[in-house]
């Protein structure tokens, strides 16, 4: 029997004589990209190290006229906090502000003056120009603390001044130093995500041999690629997810330690405050066999004549100080969730049932987008596969890339809340309803996939109402095998239509009977008495809505600033003269999402596929597609509002009709002409742009988020990507 030295040298041999080049290759490119990434590290990364190596570092603490605390640190305070340098007649490159590392991280703001041979007074902003900014320095952020400057040849005085908000005095400061020298730092995350971005530019380099391997051709090759990928993605998901650790509700002893029950190996805790504990709390209400929440409205609410009145509300709540549940349903003198019920009876209630805990929501989030992520790959693959013939690996990953990171549940990540979650869950049922239905229509025994593509299809709407609209994708799915050659009127075709229906008709009838145990009706789900910024009963359908929220949705442009993360809040101005629900968004798809400017040659490109194919089924299906996007769109805009999450729930539909037409574009194409590799290059560019666009509106700073609960570790990732300042 061979051993196991034996078995590795026989496998290494086999693999050597089938695939010796490409392997020497693949090594090869993967040796360089690696060198790439360490030369980029260390010597232009690390600019500032290089720049004040030269430097002839002076320490100030000698004219420091701040007072010292018992262990030997000066004390920045409320009242002094002001530090001024006269008469330096120096050159003055820098400023190093070495704080005490062992006080407790703080966000402090920097502002320093000078005079220079430039200026003999202190400058500041005026109307035509702009003075020496504030700098964010966090106490805990060594590179922070280093404040390069611009000055103009001998600086005689020197003026900083240490604010910020919420800061907790005194702040302790171990010396001053100018011209110091910055020391080197080998900063393992950037070098790992500069070999990132460095691996995707080769691999997708216009000569790369990913677009050479067919997926119908080399549907082994193929496969394995698209599972590396998928998974590097769900890694990548993950990681942004539980980076954000002030919204996870998770804690263990390394993890949130601060909430960590010091028994067991994990445990939850509540985040996002009493009103994100909906889900939570319906739980333990059905545990107990009710379907409205436990805790009791307050006296004042039940006596109110319009209790959806929210200045009312906030009025008699000032009055009374007696609190009540803000965004929940209240109706008949109790509490209810109008949110879907599905996240709850799938995730909240056996997790309550079996530990006595509450589920913690951003876990909830994030397995419903790795399943989204997983179904909208294999739906993809699916399409790519029996539908078309010459799309290519990497035609698909350029294009499945940005359907699933461009399509809104990166934000959802970012703020996985319990209105995140069946938002992320319609999606994960809807493209897996979807697959399932195109594995059925394949299958010489569908009904198993019919009925499993039409219970997601239908638990939609038990999560998000609005994705229903995906379900129109049936009609050009299967019209042709039922209605065009009237198969549902034989035995067999009829057993197979009804199992396309069926769960639609028991969601239904569990969903209606829900609603009527509620609040006595069959269709109302409750959104109407949700207690909100609005009176949502008497908010209606007003057409003076629809054009500031289509430009919001659709075709405002980005908002730019020259500083990381570059994306800022867009504008918003209105002429329509009523209540406006409106959250900060950052542009409209169209606009800020350049793999959608294909959709403009919908029509053309559609001819080309009627000229090639007798059936109508993909183009049915990108109609589809295109007419739920704006009826999602104009929905959400009616009875909601603009917000940025809403973007997942269209974006989705128009990212994945782009993508069926870059196929179509393709399949019309001679492999290796010059329109292909044109085509492929415009797609390359634009494919960058987008995601690049959705990768920096991650780290766009916001309340609640990561950047707001933890500004000094915030200041890290600002100090990693501006390494030059």
């Amino acid at each position: 029997m061979p051993t196991m030295k034996q078995n590795i040298s026989y496998w290494h041999q086999q693999l050597m004589l089938k695939h010796g080049a490409t392997v020497k290759h693949v090594l090869k490119s993967a040796v360089l990209l690696i060198l790439a990434a360490l030369v980029l590290e260390t010597f232009v990364f690390n600019f500032n190290y290089f720049r004040t190596a030269g430097y002839h570092t002076t320490n100030l603490d000698n004219r420091l006229s701040l007072t010292k605390t018992l262990d030997n640190q000066y004390r920045v305070t409320e009242v002094n906090h002001v530090i001024e340098f006269k008469n330096l007649n120096s050159e003055v490159h820098n400023v190093w502000l070495n704080f005490d590392y062992r006080q407790p991280a703080q966000q402090l703001k920097v502002k320093i003056q000078f005079t220079d041979e430039a200026h003999s007074t202190y400058f500041d902003s005026t109307e035509y120009t702009v003075g020496v900014p504030e700098v964010d320095v966090n106490t805990l952020c060594d590179q922070s603390e280093y404040i390069n400057l611009n000055t103009t040849g001998l600086v005689s005085n020197l003026k900083i001044t240490i604010s910020g908000e919420d800061i907790n005095y005194p702040v302790k400061l171990s010396d001053v130093s100018i011209n110091a020298r910055e020391p080197f730092l080998f900063n393992q995350t950037r070098f790992l995500f500069t070999l990132g971005i460095l691996s995707l530019a080769f691999i997708f380099r216009p000569k790369s041999a990913i677009y050479r391997i067919g997926i119908v051709r080399n549907p082994r090759k193929s496969k394995a690629a698209l599972i590396t990928a998928v998974a590097i993605e769900i890694v990548l998901l993950s990681s942004y997810l539980f980076m954000g650790s002030n919204l996870v509700g998770v804690a263990t002893s390394t993890y949130n330690s601060g909430s960590w029950d010091g028994t067991g190996i994990a445990n939850t805790f509540k985040v996002g405050g009493e009103n994100a504990q909906q889900y939570a709390e319906l739980a333990k209400s059905m545990a107990h066999g009710q379907l409205y929440l436990e805790e009791t409205p307050p006296q004042w609410l039940q006596e109110m004549d319009d209790p959806y009145d929210k200045g009312s509300r906030d009025e008699l709540q000032k009055e009374t100080g007696e609190d009540y549940l803000f965004d929940v349903a209240y109706h008949d003198g109790r509490y209810y969730v109008y949110f879907g019920v599905v996240p709850v009876l799938v995730f909240y209630l056996p997790f309550y049932l079996i530990t006595g805990s509450n589920f913690p929501t951003a876990i909830g989030v994030l397995i419903a987008v790795i399943m989204f992520v997983l179904g909208c790959s294999a739906l993809l693959d699916r399409f790519a596969r029996y539908h078309f013939k010459r799309v290519s690996l990497g035609l698909y990953l350029l294009l499945q890339i940005p359907l699933v990171m461009c399509c809104g549940i990166l934000y959802l990540l970012k703020f996985p809340t319990f209105y995140s979650l069946p938002i992320s869950m319609g999606l994960a049922f809807s493209v897996w309803g979807l697959y399932l239905w195109m594995r059925g229509r394949a299958a010489k025994r569908p009904c198993g996939w019919y009925l499993g593509g039409s219970l997601c299809m239908a638990l939609v709407v038990g999560c998000r109402p609005q994705l229903i609209v995906l379900s129109l994708v049936a009609f050009p799915l299967f019209w042709r095998k039922y209605i065009t050659k009237r198969t549902i009127l034989t035995r067999k075709g009829a057993i197979e239509f009804a199992c396309l229906i069926a769960p639609y008709i028991v969601v239904a009838a569990g969903l209606m009977q829900y609603n009527h145990a509620r609040f006595g009706s069959f269709t109302d789900f409750g959104a109407n008495y949700n207690l909100t910024v609005n009176d949502m009963t008497k908010r209606g359908w007003n057409i003076g809505r629809l054009a500031p929220a289509l430009f919001a949705y659709f075709l405002q442009p980005p908002s730019m600033t020259g500083v990381f993360p570059f994306v800022q809040p867009a504008p918003f101005e209105t002429t329509y003269l009523g209540q406006t629900i409106k959250e900060v968004t950052f542009g409209g798809v169209l606009a800020c999402l350049p793999i959608l400017w294909i959709l403009p040659f919908s029509r053309r490109i559609l001819a080309l596929r009627f000229k090639t194919r007798s059936t109508r089924t993909i183009a049915g299906v990108i109609i589809a597609l295109l007419f739920g996007g704006v009826v999602v769109a104009l929905m959400d805009a009616q009875m909601a509002g603009i917000l940025q999450r809403y973007y997942a729930d269209f974006s989705f539909m128009f990212l994945a009709a782009s993508v069926l037409l870059a196929f179509i574009v393709n399949e019309n194409l001679r492999p290796g002409s010059t329109a292909q590799v044109l085509l492929m290059k415009g797609l390359l560019t634009l494919v960058c742009i987008s995601v690049l666009y959705v990768a920096l509106l991650c780290f766009v700073p916001e309340t609640g988020w990561f950047s707001d609960i933890y500004p000094w570790s915030y200041q890290d990732i600002i100090e990693t990507v501006l390494f030059w300042t």
